[in-house]
């Protein structure tokens, strides 16, 4: 009798052996995002693109990829960056094949989590698209009838000592390999294949498991190259200012959660200010006007204190953020796994510190920059215990273990991004209202509906009041949106540059008067006009006047002033970019947001008036190639570069 797993030292080996076992009829499930075992991917899937009488099914989200320029300036920039950052990190050959529309028939490819942005405009992607709810991802991944399951795992010791780690994706397989033994255990053929990558970080607890759950383990020298990660990207003033009216939301003694991004950064940023430099904090907010428009709301919901309790962890992904909140002891609120021991720490009958064990962090997945994962590495041992990364069914909803839920996530924030809102508090984050799948929903919307079940929680929803394109400015608050994703009857505090709204339990007109408060002055009067003329607003409504200077110009001054006290960095936890890199992200920024197509050339024609004369850029423009131009192309690039520099000039 064999003993599992089957061992291969080569991935050609292991993809003949499922190939030749399930007679070419293949329905694959790879993990979101990092845990995405690619050499044998590809292999599998190369093997398919070369024999069409096999048919290859790939269910999964999130495929990730080395970032592809959209133009020669961007193309200038980014390829020296991804040779030094993504390394010898392999494609992910059918991510490759289907953005050039280049599938071949016998191989189809569904996702329910995009990329932000990146396939929008890929059909074959769009059709393709699965819309689900992460929290029920491995339930609906068990109905499509996958019958193999493959994931990057670690690997500690050797032969019989040997353990292996879930690592970065425990969320799906854990709830997802019980569905699978059911249908092994009734007849189905179905293997779980794990590829050994020896730079993933071990994680212990519920990532842990034995090599004799999996089928197949391949230990492929060839598999390990670079890991993908996702370097540190600028935040914003904008960004900035949404975290800043956000982190005052955080309960001290409560529970977080926290989406990807800038805004989740600029979250990060402001609640270790609030830490390590209370006094700053406090003035900023001042600044702001943050305590006079809403210091009722932030005394019952949150605070503008240090955390002396702490908070604890529980978040679908484990984001670079985290470590550094729990570096910083703000992330250090133990919970425990026994429902009477976490009653009596809530009542303050027993101290936790007089605890031992606990865990501080229940995370679902990983991603982040590749000093995150070295801090992940290097985590001390009994800060590793504390650390949990865990099943998906744990982290994103009640259902299942309800009690203890309820007992550890107190006062919970669960603070996710949006991109539009309508002035009755619906939003929108994953889809244009004409259907266009820019990500997914992810596990937002369980989130959201798990603040409103879970006593004195609240969902918080990051927006930047604007965004930019093609010169012109637009609102993110309007009166209405023809898609959403989170529904109005779930609607409860929504937060931007400009402000707070707490919309939960207050009639429509309170509501709309809410948005109006935290909507760019620019577009306040039609917001209002439209709000009226739908009948939802008293026709003799005013904003109040303390909410009438709702502009950029006012946040640029407050900015600038905290700026020449060395806050607000462009990035804030560290930089996979050198300096001048640095220096041309917000002048490429810049010139992306003026400059689309059809005014391109109105802007180059301004240039070329112009003397490039000054040595300022000159090391920015010989990165770019662009210090001495060698055709009338790159002399117009040059100019444009040059104005875009100029125009983000950092202050002095």
């Amino acid at each position: 009798m064999t003993t599992k797993p089957l061992r291969y030292d080569r991935v050609d080996d292991a993809v003949e052996h499922i190939v030749n076992s399930l007679h070419g009829n293949i329905i694959l499930g790879l993990p979101l995002a990092l845990g995405k075992p690619v050499q044998f991917a590809n292999a599998l899937y190369n093997r398919a693109k070369a024999d069409p009488g096999i048919s290859l099914r790939i269910y999964t989200a999130l495929s990730l990829g080395r970032p592809r320029p959209g133009n020669d300036l961007e193309k200038r920039f980014l390829a020296p960056f991804a040779d030094r950052v993504f390394g010898d990190y392999t494609e992910l050959d059918y991510l490759v094949d289907m953005s050039n529309n280049e599938l071949p028939t016998n191989v189809q490819v569904h996702e329910f989590y995009f990329r932000p942005g990146a396939l929008l405009r890929n059909a074959t992607a769009q059709q393709n698209y699965i819309s689900s709810n992460y929290t029920m991802a491995a339930r609906d991944l068990n109905a499509t009838g996958i019958n193999v399951l493959a994931q990057m795992v670690a690997s500690r010791g050797q032969g019989d000592e040997q353990s292996l780690s879930l690592s970065c994706n425990p969320e799906l397989t854990l709830d997802l390999v019980p569905m699978l033994e059911k249908r092994k255990s009734a007849g189905e053929k179905i293997f779980l294949v794990g590829q050994v990558h020896r730079d993933l970080p071990f994680m212990i607890n519920d990532a842990e498991f034995s090599p004799g759950v999996l089928d197949l383990l391949i230990e492929d020298e060839r598999g390990h190259q670079t890991l993908f990660s996702t370097p540190n990207m600028p935040v914003e003033m904008t960004d900035y200012f949404v975290g800043v009216h956000a982190s005052a939301l955080l309960k001290d003694g409560g529970t977080l959660q926290i989406g990807i991004g800038a805004l989740g950064d600029a979250l990060v940023y402001s609640a270790l200010l609030r830490q390590q430099d209370n006094h700053h904090y406090r003035a900023l907010l001042d600044s702001l006007g943050v305590h006079e428009k809403w210091r009722e709301l932030i005394d019952r919901e949150g605070g503008d204190g240090v955390f002396s309790r702490g908070l604890y962890g529980c978040s679908e992904m484990f984001i670079n953020g985290f470590i550094k909140l729990i570096q910083a002891g703000v992330i250090k609120r133990r919970v425990f796994a026994d429902p009477e021991v976490q009653r009596r720490v809530n009542s303050g009958e027993v101290d936790p510190s007089t605890l031992e064990g606990g865990t501080i962090m229940h995370g679902g997945f990983y991603l982040g920059p590749a000093d995150f994962y070295q801090a992940l590495r290097d985590l001390e041992p009994e800060l590793a215990k504390s650390i949990n990364m865990t099943r998906i069914s744990f982290v994103n909803h009640l259902y299942g273990g309800e009690d203890i839920k309820r007992l550890q996530r107190t006062d919970g924030r669960f603070v996710n991004t949006i991109f539009t809102a309508t002035l009755l508090g619906a939003a929108a984050s994953d889809m244009t209202e004409e259907g266009l799948v820019i990500s997914g929903v992810g596990g937002q919307y369980n989130f959201v509906a798990q603040a409103q079940e879970l006593e004195g929680s609240r969902s918080i929803l990051l927006l930047r009041s604007t965004r930019e394109r093609e010169g012109k400015v637009t609102s993110n608050i309007v009166m209405s949106y023809g898609h959403n994703t989170i529904p109005r009857h779930l609607r409860d505090i929504v937060v931007t540059e400009y402000g707070i709204a707490d919309l939960r339990g207050k009639c429509d007109a309170d509501v709309i008067a809410a948005m109006l408060n935290i909507a760019d002055s620019r577009f306040q009067d039609d917001l209002l006009h439209e709000a009226i003329s739908a009948r939802k607003i008293r026709s003799d409504y005013q904003i109040p006047e303390m909410f009438r200077h709702n502009t950029p110009a006012r946040l640029q001054a407050v900015y600038e002033g905290y700026q020449k006290q060395g806050m607000f960095p462009m990035l804030p936890f560290g930089s996979d970019f050198t300096y001048v890199e640095e220096r041309l992200l917000p002048a490429l920024g810049w010139l992306k947001e003026k400059t689309q197509t059809r005014n391109l050339l109105k802007l180059a024609r301004a240039t070329l008036r112009d003397h490039v004369d000054d040595q300022r850029f000159k090391v920015h423009l010989e990165r770019m190639g662009l210090d001495k131009p060698k055709s009338l192309k790159e002399e117009v690039y040059q100019r444009l570069l040059h104005a875009a520099l100029s125009a983000t000039e950092p202050l002095r």
